[in-house]
């Protein structure tokens, strides 16, 4: 693993909240950058050729708190009807500014310019081709391609410059091209190189109107091209371009809102980005409340801050994934996946039934209990120990006191605070959790740990500016060789369920994504007196929660995993219907990850690291993929996902849902 000096990073503090100074961009009659605020994007669902389809769509997001609209232009087709929409939209009184979103076609870019107020253009596809062939070029011949490339786009430049038409060169990690893949590589490295080309090209034309965006499907490679790319522009002394943040084929559901939160939220701490726009499978003006969630997030971010020590020395390579080296104690750190703590300490009594909220389910009928795939792995009971055998796989901690007054149990085991650790009193032989903040880790604290072989550290903070405090407390840990385990401890006071989902997926997702934490707990402070069926409602939420917030960052993969784009004016089929139709017959395979696009544009490419993919070709018409191989072309749409399942069988990836259901009588 690399370290990095403080005068290097990618951001204007590690330590203390301050957004990034981009350069202001105008978009219509509403800018972006510089001192404005973070801004909401969106984009349309509708064909393009349906005119008062899209006005109609455009008006509801914007009611739903959009304040750009992006709107495919496939063809010089649709580029021209841009005009038509925008016309509409402006007798009715509104003048959101309209984004046409490019691939394949610079003659519809050129068009487009003339018309909307901003051009997003895919850098990957704007001149190059996809084939997936790997090219041997060399030094004189990449070049060459470059200024052939560079001669395709000069012109879609002056023309942004002579209309005062902003423009996004946005990579997408699905659509590098062939190209840049030969040289580079499918790394965030590439993604920013692919960007770059274009970039220089306008500076060289001194049109400067220009945002950037890196974004992927994978949160990991999404954050890390960010960051290399804010690096990149400050080593080559470009402009601090603004940045549009978002990530790929989020999904739908809870899912998509965790995924997007590990990604985007993840940059918003560092003070990076510019506009949001959070991809779910959804309609689109579901889309704009939840970017603003996350947004307003940092609106007295810095001043409800508590100030946290400054580092000289990052630990961690911030642009590639190293998890944290720690020792194994029992299930814990070591090559062992996170593992994930649900605390039931508020609950006054714990019946058989009750573990079903944390995975583990009771069959009266056959006296046993059956783990399911989102089966906690440790229970904080505080001072109320579970009264009965706990099932296998399940194992509690409870608070020191209730430990020594509980005599020797099976899977039971103490937490201290930081006196009862320091007090070297009674513990257990095998595994003790303390708890710790930033502040505790004092030399002497950091001693006792070192020469600790059974304890595993319970992070936690008070701070608003939590995700960076307890990064900083890992560094701490990391620089002074400390290598315990350590379970990230967030605690979500008078939070509403989407608010505790959004943060709790950014501060501990944030945290996942540098390699740093080998457990997750998540803790709420509602009422006690509220009845008990509501706290085991929360209990399922958390648990659900920690689980998806361990596979969005890619540590723990604990259910299937949909790939699936937000659908826009290219889509060739329903996607809403067709993911919950697909999710309807396969999400109990545990593990297995299913792309589901809605053309070409986004699919293949988009799918990355997906293992099966469903791709629309043509009306009525669906690609079936192994990885990035076509295993079927043109499959009538009625028979595909059967086709899909068929294929899966045939890779011994297949299980029938009977048998993974619940014991009768459960």
């Amino acid at each position: 693993m690399t370290t990095a000096s403080t005068s290097k990073i990618y951001c204007p503090s590690l330590t203390q909240y301050q957004r990034r100074l981009s350069r202001e961009v105008k978009i219509g009659d509403l800018p972006m950058g510089g001192l404005n605020p973070i801004r909401v994007q969106s984009m349309t669902t509708v064909d393009t050729m349906d005119t008062l389809g899209s006005v109609e769509q455009t008006l509801r997001m914007v009611e739903a708190g959009c304040e750009y609209v992006r709107i495919t232009a496939p063809s010089v087709k649709e580029a021209q009807n841009l005009l038509e929409i925008k016309k509409e939209l402006r007798k009715r009184g509104c003048t959101v500014p309209l984004i046409a979103d490019i691939h394949f076609t610079p003659n519809a870019a050129e068009l487009a310019a003339r018309i909307v107020e901003k051009v997003r253009v895919n850098p990957g596809n704007y001149a190059d081709k996809k084939k997936f062939d790997v090219i041997d070029y060399t030094d004189s011949s990449y070049a060459a391609e470059v200024e052939r490339i560079r001669e395709r786009f000069r012109p879609l430049v002056q023309i942004c410059k002579q209309y005062g038409t902003a423009m996004r060169i946005g990579t997408n990690h699905g659509s590098l091209s062939d190209r840049i893949l030969s040289r580079y590589g499918d790394t965030p490295l590439g993604m920013v190189e692919s960007a770059l080309e274009f970039l220089r090209l306008c500076e060289e034309e001194n049109y400067y109107d220009v945002v950037l965006s890196m974004k992927a499907s994978n949160t990991q490679v999404m954050v890390q091209a960010y960051r290399l790319l804010v690096q990149k522009l400050d080593e080559e002394g470009l402009q601090p371009y603004p940045l549009h943040l978002g990530v790929t084929e989020a999904g739908e559901a809870e899912d998509g809102r965790i995924k997007s939160a590990v990604g985007i939220g993840t940059l918003l701490e560092d003070g990076l980005g510019d506009t949001v726009r959070v991809s779910l499978t959804e309609a689109p003006e579901a889309e704009a409340p939840v970017a603003k969630a996350l947004i307003d997030r940092y609106t007295n971010r810095a001043a409800e801050a508590k100030p946290i020590a400054p580092v000289t020395q990052v630990p961690i390579d911030p642009f590639q994934y190293f998890r944290r080296y720690t020792r194994e104690v029992q299930n814990l750190g070591g090559q062992n996946v996170p593992r994930v703590m649900v605390d039931i300490s508020r609950l006054s009594s714990v019946e058989y039934a009750d573990l079903r909220a944390v995975g583990h389910l009771y069959s009266a009928f056959l006296d046993k209990f059956q783990m399911n795939d989102l089966g906690a792995d440790y229970l904080y009971s505080g001072q109320r120990p579970v009264p009965f055998m706990l099932p296998n796989g399940l194992k509690e901690v409870v608070d020191y006191s209730a430990w020594l007054d509980g005599g020797a149990r099976q899977d039971h085991y103490p937490v201290l605070t930081q006196a009862e650790y320091a007090a070297s009193g009674t513990r257990h032989a095998e595994l003790n959790f303390v708890f710790h903040n930033l502040e505790s880790l004092t030399s002497t604290a950091l001693d006792q740990l070192r020469q600790d072989t059974t304890a595993v550290i319970i992070l936690y903070t008070d701070n608003a500016h939590a995700m960076p405090e307890i990064r900083r407390a890992f560094f701490e840990l990391l620089n002074n060789g400390i290598t315990n385990p350590v379970i990230i401890n967030r605690q979500y006071p008078e939070l509403t369920p989407e608010q505790t989902q959004l943060y709790a997926a950014t501060d501990v997702g944030g945290l996942l994504l540098d390699g740093l934490g080998d457990g997750v707990v998540l803790s709420t402070e509602l009422l006690p007196e509220r009845p008990k069926e509501q706290w085991l409602t929360t209990l399922d939420q958390l648990n659900q929660l920690s689980f998806g917030i361990l596979q969005a960052a890619r540590t723990r993969m604990s259910k299937t995993e949909y790939i699936s784009c937000p659908s826009c004016g290219r889509t060739l089929f329903d996607l809403q219907e067709t993911t919950a139709m697909i999710r309807k017959r396969t999400d109990h395979l545990k593990g297995v990850k299913i792309g589901i696009m809605g053309c070409i544009v986004n699919g293949p490419g988009e799918m990355a690291d997906a293992d099966y993919g469903y791709v629309g070709v043509g009306k009525g018409k669906i690609a079936l993929y192994r990885g990035q191989e076509v295993i079927k072309k043109s499959v009538p749409e009625e028979q595909a996902v059967d086709q899909l399942i068929e294929l899966m069988r045939e890779d011994g990836k297949w299980l029938e849902k009977e048998m993974l259901e619940e014991p009768v009588g459960a």
